[in-house]
């Protein structure tokens, strides 16, 4: 394969990054050219790793080579929108981790700028590419549900508080807790499945029981950061969705519960003619998918065995081909844009106590 055919990339942030340059790696079309983040030696060793021939202690760095095309942003929630602005204003095509932003102004911001500066501008929603979400997908479009008018998506811990004392539990640099870390994952998986329903009204609800005590960080360790900063985010969310077309959502996502959850994530479909759930524990790939449905009259299981594979290579897959060909971005920025949206709406509901409506990207008063 020629250079002039190879996009080259580079990646901002060492810690989830590290999935992106492992993605990156089984890419031919892919020439990773720069690795930048602030932890030098996470830096060193990752970058040794997936040989990665530069390192910058700054993201400006990166950005100033004329020779990288593309950036994955991989940082704190608080970073998406100011690097992802410098990283487009700076002639790169950006793939930015999930969640697209903290809030809906971050992400038109964003938006604006890709448009601006002609670039792409894409969303990490890796889990729709595993293999078993893909093909609940194909089912589901055979038909064989019939009419979806309700659904169930989760991403429930028992005790996993990432890091007590880092931006993952500062509202002001994360957006929140478990709804905006694990939540928008599954958000997006239900809506994604049901065909992109429009939501209409959003009914949030959150709690702190365990965090704010310093209790259930992995595996009932506290795990602390040395940034100190404080616990005010929630540990449990719950949501009701209200879409287009009569059909809803419950949606819940937790760090810590008094419950049976492992690392459990998974949607559950309720269509007119048949079921369909999906259930993962601790990011398995097998045995996941149930279907449901009625054979002459009596109820019938059934447990598919789809491809396991997929996940986190594939939607760099699909960035690069956006890039280089010009293929469909999905999901795409405007995607994470509306589950911004059904986010901030969560959260204000949670904190005025009542249910509020929205308008595509806009929360109603």
């Amino acid at each position: 394969m020629s250079q002039a055919s190879r996009l080259r990339v580079g990646v901002i942030g060492a810690g989830i990054g590290a999935y992106h340059l492992k993605g990156y790696a089984q890419l031919p079309n892919v020439e990773v050219r720069a690795l930048a983040g602030l932890d030098d030696d996470r830096v060193r060793r990752v970058a040794a790793e997936f040989q990665v021939p530069r390192t910058y202690r700054e993201y400006q760095e990166l950005l100033a080579d004329p020779t990288i095309e593309a950036v994955s942003v991989c940082l704190p929630n608080y970073l998406h929108a100011p690097v992802t602005i410098a990283a487009l204003e700076a002639g790169k095509h950006v793939l930015v981790e999930k969640p697209l932003a903290r809030t809906v102004a971050e992400g038109r911001a964003m938006i604006a700028a890709a448009e601006a500066h002609g670039r792409v501008l894409m969303i990490a929603f890796n889990r729709r590419y595993r293999g078993d979400v893909r093909w609940i997908k194909r089912y589901i479009e055979s038909g064989a549900l019939g009419t979806i008018y309700y659904a169930k998506a989760f991403w429930m811990r028992r005790s996993g508080i990432p890091r007590l004392g880092s931006w993952f539990v500062s509202k002001e640099q994360s957006g929140g807790g478990p709804l905006i870390d694990l939540g928008v994952h599954v958000l997006d998986l239900a809506l994604y499945l049901m065909g992109e329903p429009k939501v209409l009204t959003v009914s949030g609800s959150t709690y702190a029981a365990f965090g704010p005590r310093g209790l259930k960080g992995w595996e009932g360790r506290v795990e602390t950061s040395n940034e100190g900063l404080p616990y005010d985010v929630e540990d449990l969310a719950t949501a009701f969705l209200r879409l287009e077309g009569g059909a809803s959502l419950q949606l819940e996502a937790s760090w810590a519960t008094h419950s049976s959850a492992a690392d459990d994530f998974g949607v559950t479909l309720y269509g007119t003619e048949g079921g369909v759930e999906l259930f993962v524990r601790n990011y398995a790939h097998d045995n996941t998918v149930r279907v449901f449905h009625d054979l002459a009259g009596a109820p019938v299981e059934v447990a598919p065995r789809p491809w396991s594979g997929g996940d986190s290579h594939l939607i760099l897959e699909n960035f690069v081909a956006a890039v280089l060909h010009g293929a469909p971005a999905e999901p795409s920025a405007q995607i994470g844009l509306r589950r911004t949206a059904v986010l901030e709406a969560c959260y204000r509901s949670a904190a005025e106590g009542r249910e509020l409506a929205l308008d595509g990207d806009e929360v109603k008063a």
